[in-house]
Formats: C-alpha cells, sequence, structure tokens
C-alpha cells in the first residue's frame, strides 16, 4: 500500500464518516481530483477570508484611515463603497461570468487584482497623508469590491462543479474557522501592545496582499472541467423583469427591514472613530485600542454565527426581530455614553461593538434563511435578484451618512441608526412565521 500524500490525508480527515457517495453530484473527471480540489479551495477560501479580516473596512481601514489624518466624511465612505461594491457589480457581470467554461480563472483574477489593490493602500498609507491617502485608498477599496464581487459571482459556481454536495459546507466552513482564529490572533497581538499600531497595521496589509496573491495562484491549480454554461441569465435583468413582485407584501415588508438594517454594518467606522481628530489617542489609551476593538468583532463572529443559525432554522422573523432590538441597544448605549463622555473609558467601546457586531451576524443570517424560505423554487432568484438590487442601490445612499457626520457629528449618525434599528424591530413583527 502506498504512501498517503499529505493532501490526500488532509482529504481523508475532513471527509471520514461520509457514506461513500462523495461523487454523486459531480462530473466523473472531478471525482478523480478531489482530495486535490477539497485542500485547493480551503487553502484559497481559508486565505482570503484572513486576508479579509486583515483590512477590515469597518475597523482597520477606519483606524488607518483617522491615523493618517483624512476626514470623518473619508472614512464613512469606507463600508458603503465595500458593501455596494461588492454587491452591485454582480448584477451586470452575473451572466458573462457565468457562461465562461472555466470559472476559476475569473476567481484567480478576482483575488489577484484584490492583492494588487491593497499593495497599494500600503503603499499610499506609507508615502501619503491626510486628504490624499484618503481618496487613494479609498479608490482602491472601490477597485477590490468590485474584484470581489467577480469572486463572489464565480466561487459557488466552481465549488458545485469541483466539490461534492456532501463536502462543501465542511469545505467553506473549515475555511472560515481557520480565518477566524487567525483574525483572533491578530487581534491578541494588537491588543498585546508589542508592536506600535500603525506599524503592525502596514505589516497586516502587507500580510493580506500577500494571501491574496498567493490565494489567487493557488485557485489556478484547481482542475475544473470546462462545460456547464448554459443558464447564464443577468441578474439585473431579472431584478427589472420582476418589479411587479413589489406588490406581495410580505417581499416589500422584508426588504424595508433588510434595508434599515443595513445600519449594523455602517455603525462600525463611526464608533471607531467617535471622538473625533482625537479619536485614535483616545482608542490607544484604552485596554489593546484597535487590537481590543478587533477582537471584539472576531469574537463575535465566531461565538454567534452557530447561535444566530440555528434560531434561524426555527424563525428568521424573530432572528431579524431579536438582532434589530440587539442592535438598538447597542447604538443607543453608545450615544448615551458618548454624550456623558464614558465611551474612552476601559474597555467600553469594544463591549459595545462586540454587542454590535453579534447582532449584525444575527442580521446576515436571519435575512438570508428568510429570503430563501419565503421564496418558492418558482421565485425564489427573482426574489433574489430584486431584493440585491434594491439593497445594493440604497447601500450607495449610506454615503450621506458620512455628510451627517461631517456637519452635526458622529453621535448624530448613531442616534440616527439606532432610530432605523427600532423601525427594522417594529417592521420585523409583520413578517411572517416563514419556517412554518
Amino acid at each position: 500500500m502506498s504512501k498517503q500524500t499529505t493532501v490526500e490525508q488532509v482529504y481523508e480527515a475532513i471527509n471520514s464518516g461520509d457514506d461513500g457517495r462523495v461523487c454523486k453530484d459531480i462530473p466523473e473527471q472531478a471525482c478523480d481530483h478531489q482530495p486535490k480540489n477539497v485542500s485547493t479551495h480551503i487553502v484559497s477560501l481559508a486565505s482570503t477570508k484572513v486576508a479579509d479580516g486583515l483590512i477590515d473596512p469597518k475597523l482597520i481601514l477606519s483606524w488607518l484611515l483617522s491615523a493618517l489624518g483624512a476626514s470623518t466624511f473619508l472614512v464613512g465612505l469606507l463600508v458603503p463603497i465595500r458593501e455596494a461594491g461588492a454587491l452591485l457589480p454582480q448584477l451586470f457581470t452575473a451572466g458573462a461570468l457565468r457562461r465562461l467554461p472555466q470559472r476559476k480563472w475569473a476567481w484567480a483574477l478576482g483575488s489577484l487584482v484584490q492583492g494588487l489593490s491593497v499593495v497599494g493602500m500600503l503603499l499610499s498609507a506609507i508615502f501619503l497623508e491626510g486628504k490624499a491617502a484618503g481618496i487613494v485608498i479609498v479608490v482602491l477599496l472601490g477597485v477590490l469590491a468590485i474584484a470581489r464581487s467577480v469572486c463572489s459571482v464565480s466561487y459557488k459556481d466552481v465549488l458545485g462543479k469541483t466539490v461534492s454536495k456532501s463536502m462543501r459546507g465542511k469545505v467553506t466552513g473549515l475555511a472560515a474557522s481557520v480565518a477566524s482564529a487567525g483574525v483572533i490572533i491578530f487581534g491578541l497581538v494588537l491588543a498585546s501592545g508589542y508592536v506600535e499600531r500603525m506599524t503592525l497595521v502596514l505589516i497586516a496589509l502587507g500580510v493580506a496582499a500577500t494571501l491574496w496573491i498567493f490565494a489567487s495562484l493557488m485557485f489556478t491549480k484547481l482542475e475544473e472541467a470546462p462545460g456547464a454554461t448554459e443558464g447564464g441569465g443577468n441578474p439585473l435583468e431579472v431584478a427589472k423583469k420582476n418589479l411587479s413582485l413589489l406588490k406581495d407584501r410580505q417581499l416589500l415588508l422584508f426588504i424595508s427591514v433588510r434595508a434599515l438594517l443595513i445600519a449594523t454594518a455602517l455603525a462600525p467606522p463611526f464608533m471607531v472613530t467617535l471622538n473625533g481628530n482625537g479619536g485614535i489617542e483616545n482608542l490607544d489609551s484604552m485596554l489593546g485600542g484597535l487590537g481590543a476593538l478587533v477582537l471584539a468583532s472576531s469574537l463575535a463572529s465566531f461565538l454567534s454565527s452557530y447561535v444566530w443559525g440555528w434560531l434561524a432554522d426555527q424563525s428568521s422573523r424573530k432572528v431579524l426581530l431579536l438582532s434589530s432590538i440587539v442592535a438598538m441597544v447597542a447604538l443607543g448605549t453608545t450615544v448615551f455614553l458618548a454624550e456623558l463622555d464614558l465611551v474612552r473609558h476601559s474597555i467600553v467601546l469594544p463591549a459595545l461593538l462586540f454587542v454590535l457586531m453579534i447582532a449584525y451576524h444575527g442580521v446576515r443570517l436571519g435575512r438570508s434563511t428568510h429570503l430563501v424560505d419565503m421564496a418558492t423554487a418558482d421565485n425564489r432568484a427573482a426574489y433574489t435578484a430584486l431584493s440585491n438590487t434594491i439593497i445594493g442601490l440604497i447601500l450607495l445612499t449610506g454615503v450621506g451618512f458620512s455628510a451627517i457626520a461631517q456637519y452635526f457629528g458622529h453621535v448624530v449618525v448613531l442616534a440616527v441608526m439606532a432610530v432605523m434599528c427600532l423601525l427594522a424591530a417594529l417592521l420585523s413583527l409583520g413578517l411572517k412565521e416563514v419556517q412554518e
């Protein structure tokens, strides 16, 4: 009996306990390459997820722009551009990408562009400052977001063609777990204070760029059989053709709740820079400063995602309701303590961010589960395309929060977002229990 390679050992460890039908729903030639493909997916996906955490626009890039002296307006643009940029381009490119015989090349190119974009951010942070650094980094984040949208569209198709259905959850789950551990370690190093924070953040950008480029090269080694180019309809056209679906009161209500809850994604940068120009010094005087914030965010994801997922399977409506209330409490408390000038003390801000990020992950899991379960096989694609189109457009209006912060202050923005979460909670009461 020949000695197993490391790739084969990893594959068998992941696939232990399977009933042997691992190749039932993929091409025969893909079955022959399962060990290699599974390992390639895990390494590539984990690398990009770690890279995502190392440049997190909600925390890392927000902190970096503030440290470089960029305006509050530019800091406030980060998350809307990142979120909308990763969503809206899919409406125009999805059809063309799905017509490619081998979509691994699209994913590899997208990962490469993301890595090169972060190289540009790193050089900007080293050689520029103030408004110039802020503008360049925001523009590069837009390029990164578009490249990410290409990866997002192509990845699910590649996964479906190269990895058996019985293993896809294990592959993505293991990659996510590895990435969470990596970001938690980064947060601990930041919080330790052993390395000067700006230096460590710049190193993190360099590591993130390297990981994206490495993932791009790794993914080209994937054994993907050509074919399956049919079904490349453009989601934008689907959305336009199905505007009449908004007559469905439940769909309209769901989109309204989801739109209001974009506050959970947009709020963190305004919390990070809550104290204005003195925010960085105030953060550094806290326990671990930025490290504590990164740690709070990554731990929230690690600890809450499974619980929210389990609850969503029972009642996605209640998950949306509960996460709305939790977000409202977190943001409302932040506003209250900011008015009392107490957010700079001890671990108050990291604790508040931890609670908000728990709500954020609840929103993500609740909304995806609710949309899938409320739709039928006949209208699910149309519901998804229409919902994503509307939310993508609404996210672009998120830049308005930057203007509000510039003229009225961060506290006002966070107060508005707390009210949005309250309205989302009230509207979610009208959603049906679609799991029933």
